[in-house]
């Protein structure tokens, strides 16, 4: 059986869908666009770096479109979290528009207060144009530097208002997008290359009755060229007071090419190459060497042992030498060991083959979740390496029931963490956070683990089982050597502890 069998299944299966499930591959057509043409913009989940917790964006009183769809989720943007709807924000392609009322709301006792803990979170306002998340570019202190890209917009800002004690809460509901795009020479196709905001809190007033859309606003005229006119000061959110929500829209011709569109958003990890680099390199070149000096030594050693040796010849051995006899027998978790081993091996093979399609490009940050969903479809299909290494431990160490150990390398790992993930699941439903799982999800989650994974470790363990008996490099002593009492600081709480820090 070739041992890249399943990753090369898998890459080839990645190759021929992966137009329809989003994975970024060469040759896929970027979207282009014409003048007027109306760009939809959707909205994501409400993130926070404080609590970890997302929301759904309309689990907070928002201007809502008439009716809310729900765009094709992968499996990993549902085990994300992320949650992208409709929104009723819709521009026109090269149209600019100043002062656009979205909608009047008014808060009520519940509204306010949820507005507030988010606040108080920090909670972030994400939003998608063209696949394009929302950023807030930040100026830094070099000008000649490019901008920093914040993912999100703030829900809005707590602070001490003038001539008030009290801590007060200020909702951003001004909304100035910028679209960057570039357009092609020959023709009058756009591609949209960059979706920027900036916010504002703007305590609106009406030009009269309130008519619907048409209503004009005191503090917002379009008409002035002004993006915003000051109005008697920032939008607090208080209950039962109307909140007036409004954005502008601004075009701008770019040079950046719709390849190269996300290289700005990724731009902050570039200082972080040399010191990554440097260190794998220094890492490396010590490990080798102390490599090449440990096989060496071990090689002359087993050399020596496997040879027959007086008694004298034994009792002059001292150290980590006095258990060349003892390495190799079976712990007394022999069946546990093996477990771990294929654990290990599936982790390992998920790991290097996610680099490598990471490495080839076959994946875009573009594809929410296309990460987690290619990390989880390899686990899947690496199940039969884990079998096979865990049944070819388990023989060396003298087993014989091949299918005792495939059941636990089955449940073993994978059950403790659905069991964790299970029980942190059932926390995000009792706090309504659109980071919790559906139960369809949940059976998808275990159909692909006793579905596909458990069969694929039961035919790795078994071919594993089928192969010859590993023999050990040096012999083992039929009489276990007496273990000496050992120092409180050898205790094995004692050295994991000091083995994590």
């Amino acid at each position: 059986m070739a041992t890249t069998h399943p990753a090369l299944l898998f890459l080839v299966v990645l190759a021929c869908t992966g137009a329809a499930s989003g994975f970024y591959l060469p040759g896929v057509a970027p979207a282009d666009f014409r003048k007027n043409d109306l760009l939809a913009v959707k909205v994501n989940q409400l993130s926070s770096i404080r609590t970890q917790l997302p929301y759904s964006y309309y689990s907070l009183p928002f201007c809502r479109p008439d009716t809310i769809i729900n765009s094709a989720e992968n499996l990993g943007q549902v085990l994300r979290g992320d949650r992208i709807e409709n929104s009723p924000y819709v521009f026109e392609m090269m149209e600019p528009k100043l002062c656009q009322i979205t909608c009047k709301i008014v808060l009520t006792e519940q509204g306010a207060n949820d507005i507030k803990e988010k606040i108080e979170d920090e909670y972030r306002v994400n939003m998608i144009l063209d696949n394009l998340p929302l950023v807030d570019p930040i100026t830094m202190i070099d000008r000649d530097a490019p901008p920093y890209y914040q993912q999100g917009v703030n829900l809005g800002v707590k602070g001490l208002y003038v001539g008030s004690k009290d801590v007060m809460y200020f909702i951003y509901n001004h909304y100035s997008f910028l679209v960057k795009y570039n357009k092609e020479a020959q023709t009058d196709l756009a591609r949209i290359v960059a979706f920027e905001v900036k916010p504002y809190s703007r305590k609106h007033k009406p030009d009269g009755d309130w008519k619907g859309n048409a209503t004009r606003l005191k503090t917002c005229n379009p008409h002035s060229g002004l993006l915003v006119v000051y109005s008697d000061g920032p939008q607090q959110i208080e209950a039962n007071k109307e909140i007036i929500f409004t954005y502008d829209v601004n075009f701008e011709e770019s040079d950046i090419k719709w390849a190269s569109r996300w290289d700005t958003y990724l731009r902050t990890t570039d200082g972080h190459w040399f010191p990554i680099v440097n260190s794998l390199t220094m890492v490396l070149f010590l490990s080798v060497m102390v490599a090449m000096i440990m096989l060496r030594t071990l090689y002359r050693d087993i050399s020596k042992y496997n040879q027959l040796e007086s008694q004298e010849e034994a009792q002059e051995e001292s150290g980590w030498k006095l258990l060349h006899g003892d390495v190799f027998r079976p712990p007394v978790n022999a069946d546990l060991l093996c477990v771990y081993v294929g654990t290990g091996v599936q982790f390992f093979g998920t790991l290097l083959v996610t680099l490598l399609i990471a490495i080839l490009g076959l994946l875009s940050p573009s594809n929410r979740g296309g990460f987690m969903t290619a990390m989880l479809l390899l686990w899947v299909f690496m199940g039969p390496f884990a079998g096979y290494s865990s049944a070819r431990f388990y023989k060396m160490f003298g087993g014989v029931e091949w299918k005792k150990v495939a059941i636990r390398t089955v449940l073993v790992f994978p059950g403790v963490v659905f069991l964790i993930f299970f029980a942190l699941n059932m926390l995000l439903w009792g706090v309504k956070s659109s980071g919790a799982v559906p139960f369809t999800t949940m059976l998808a989650l275990v159909f692909l683990w006793f579905g596909i994974s458990m069969p694929l470790i039961f035919i790795g363990s078994y071919l594993g089982f089928k192969k010859p008996y590993i023999e050990d490099p040096v012999r083992t002593n039929k009489i276990p050597r007496p273990i000496p009492q050992q120092p409180w600081y050898m205790n094995p709480a004692v050295s994991m502890l000091i083995g994590a820090v």
